[in-house]
């Protein structure tokens, strides 16, 4: 699984997620979907470990708004996490195990 969390955007990006507050996961077959949708850019791997800042956050919800139907599941996931980022006015740090 890939686990999410927040991270402020000027926050020094940390070696593990000790101390951040944990926002949700996707499993790799829903994260390759929204790459291929074009919600989630092809640059970030799904084993490795990435940042989101709130500008990229908000592009997704964009793509995935126009995309958007109410039983596409993969993006109804994807949207959970970036509300809570959203709400808190916060970006994102994913770390994949």
């Amino acid at each position: 699984m890939l686990d999410f969390y927040l991270i402020k955007d000027e926050q020094i990006t940390p070696d593990s997620p000790t101390g951040l507050e944990f926002i949700g996961q996707l499993n790799d077959r829903t994260f390759r979907n929204l790459q291929n949708k074009g919600v989630i850019d092809k640059r970030y791997e799904y084993h490795s470990d990435f940042r989101w800042d709130i500008e990229t956050i908000l592009q997704m919800r964009l793509n995935g708004t126009k995309l958007q139907t109410h039983k596409d599941t993969d993006i109804i996931q994807l949207f959970q996490i970036i509300d809570i980022s959203e709400n808190k006015k916060s970006g994102i740090i994913a770390f994949g195990d």
